[in-house]
């Protein structure tokens, strides 16, 4: 099959190294349920999966048989820099589309949408961000939800101790362990981590939240505007299709590897928007 005359002219950048290797490097988490994780030495999960089925539009399009996946782990103070330094293609996780972030990233339409909020024992009766005042809150480096939980701190007052980690599960475990009382994390995260933990009932995600919904979008090279381009068609075909709502289904309202929890989020009206119309809320955020 030939390429389309659009991708078939480019000379450079990211299609044209996939058109002559036939390989792509795609960079996942190590432990972030339900989007990207590890399971038996293999990478899984709903931004994973996303991403496989964007592979198999890209070769289509290339006119390649096939575009074999090489994953590389990244971590949230990684990522970025790999991207930046082409160690990385794509990054198929959960990472928020913020303006300071597409200074050095681009993103493709986004593929769901979170808030920041906290998770504590619910011993601790934390329910409001101004519960936390005075306390010990974990929070993950190189996150969005570092940057908002400083800005409440500074904001408010709080006098809130930020005690910061490498890894989400680390700072979960702070708030297990007592060494902390609440992490900062976006909320689906947090429903991950709870569900996945040995005693889900133990924990409480605040109702209140620190930020608004945002949207997740694929971490892209900055610039390739081509590349760009036709993952965003591949999303928008996987959109248009029904497939998304089987993928979401899959891993937002079915039982999940390895332990067979569930998520149980259906699907909202305003994730539903964003797959009808997946353009719109990008234009809005340049």
């Amino acid at each position: 099959m030939a390429a389309p005359a659009l991708w078939a002219g480019q000379d450079g950048g990211t299609l044209a190294k996939l058109r002559q290797s036939g390989v792509i490097t795609i960079g996942h988490r190590q432990a972030e349920p339900p989007f990207s994780y590890v399971v038996d030495g293999k990478p899984t999960g709903y931004s994973t999966e996303l991403c496989v089925a964007i592979v198999e539009r890209l070769a289509k399009k290339l006119g390649l048989p096939r575009i074999s996946i090489d994953y590389v782990p990244v971590s949230s103070a990684t990522r970025f820099v790999m991207m930046r330094t082409g160690k990385i293609d794509m990054e198929c996780a959960a990472t928020t589309n913020t303006a300071e972030r597409r200074k050095l990233v681009a993103f493709s339409y986004p593929h769901f949408l979170s808030a920041t909020r906290f998770v504590s024992l619910k011993t601790a009766n934390l329910h409001r961000v101004g519960d936390l005042a005075g306390r010990s809150v974990a929070a993950t480096s190189g996150t969005v939800n570092l940057d908002q939980l400083n800005a409440v701190n500074r904001q408010r007052g709080l006098n809130i101790s930020v005690l910061l980690n490498k890894e989400n599960e680390e700072s979960f475990a702070m708030v297990t362990s007592g060494k902390a009382s609440a992490y900062v994390m976006d909320d689906i995260l947090l429903a991950g981590l709870v569900a996945g933990s040995a005693d889900p009932q133990l924990y409480e995600i605040s109702q209140e939240a620190l930020s608004a919904p945002e949207p997740y979008g694929l971490l892209l090279p900055h610039d390739d505007e081509t590349f760009i381009a036709a993952v965003n068609e591949s999303l928008r075909s996987i959109y248009e299709s029904g497939e998304i709502r089987q993928l979401y289904s899959r891993w937002f309202e079915e039982p999940i590897p390895p332990q067979g929890q569930r998520m149980n989020l259906p699907l909202s009206a305003e994730l539903r928007a964003v797959f009808e119309k997946p353009g719109y809320m990008t234009d809005h955020l340049r």
